[in-house]
């Protein structure tokens, strides 16, 4: 059962996660949790989104949250520039945001030519990213924030429609269903699960492994550019803490959707619950009064429980 419908037992999970909580504080079906738990998913979300293409290769990328820190940076500097410039509410909104996204894309694609050029892991590309990038959102501004962004992309940040669905999340949303779409339904997706199963075989059958890698690795640094920008929104301002550590949760999310760390299995849709997971048991936790240090502990141990569920699903299945 458990080889053949991952996605039931996570959604099982998730659903016994909200009853929990549901039951330990009331107000965990309140507006005001909604809201914060929807707006604190979409940042592990969109990072997950393209962390489930380069792991279904069989990759990972450990530099989505100094990416997505870096990237909204250099969103944040190009819009005070502009504002500074008296350029007008819509090219510092937009060339702003093209800034933040190119250079995510921009980090993801050197990312992508490293591992297949120089014929490096990623573990140790993206690692060596991820220290870089880290180190690169404190040089571009001195380790200060940029809070002088324009308003109304604080004001996007904090807009529900009809009070329950905020902007960032409805982006994140579409987001998803783009996502889902490219992976499960294109011939990129087809590609990319192909390489995943088995790399030499997608080889032979035409497909160019070393293009595409790059192109997985270009769509993880773009989605973690686009959630630097909902990060920026949502806190009016440009953090050098924004990010931080934010890998390990999207990681997590992937592995708990029913993605394979070896490659060639995962889904869009389970991201999307495993990201749930996460931050339903971040915010019920903290809702419960318990001590945020406990929230690292719990997501450690999820991560663990997850890859081994998985070699437990590797199991069944070679045995079935």
């Amino acid at each position: 059962f458990l080889s053949r419908h991952s996605g039931l037992w996570t959604l099982a999970i998730l659903g016994l996660l909200v009853a929990i909580f549901g039951i330990v504080s009331p107000d965990f079906f309140s507006r005001a949790s909604w809201l914060a738990t929807s707006q604190y998913a979409v940042e592990y979300l969109l990072l997950g989104l393209g962390e489930t293409f380069v792991i279904v290769t069989g990759g990972i990328d450990l530099s989505v949250g100094a990416i997505l820190g870096f990237s909204g940076m250099v969103g944040g500097l190009v819009m005070r520039w502009l504002i500074q410039r008296h350029a007008g509410i819509v090219p510092e909104m937009v060339l702003g945001s093209i800034a933040t996204i190119a250079t995510g894309a921009a980090i993801g694609w050197v990312n992508g030519q490293a591992v297949t050029k120089l014929r490096l892991t990623p573990f140790v590309v993206t690692l060596g990213m991820l220290s870089m990038a880290t180190g690169g959102i404190y040089l571009l501004n001195g380790g200060n924030n940029v809070s002088t962004i324009p308003d109304l992309i604080g004001t996007l940040g904090s807009f529900a429609i009809a009070g329950w669905i905020p902007v960032t999340v409805l982006i994140t949303f579409c987001a998803c269903i783009v996502a889902g779409v490219l992976l499960g339904a294109t011939r990129f997706g087809m590609r990319t699960y192909a390489i995943g199963s088995n790399p030499l075989g997608a080889a032979r059958a035409g497909i160019d492994t070393g293009k595409h890698l790059v192109r997985v690795y270009t769509i993880s640094g773009t989605f973690a550019a686009l959630a630097g920008l909902m990060v920026m929104a949502r806190f009016a301002s440009a953090s050098v803490q924004a990010g931080n550590n934010d890998e390990l949760d999207a990681i997590t999310a992937v592995v708990i959707g029913g993605a394979s760390l070896f490659g060639g299995r995962g889904t869009i849709l389970g991201t999307v619950i495993g990201g749930f997971v996460i931050t339903v048991m971040v915010t019920g936790l903290v809702l419960a009064g318990v001590q945020p240090f406990w929230q690292q502990v719990a997501v450690g141990a999820i991560l663990i429980f997850a890859v081994a569920m998985d070699q437990l699903r590797d199991r069944l299945i070679e045995r079935s």
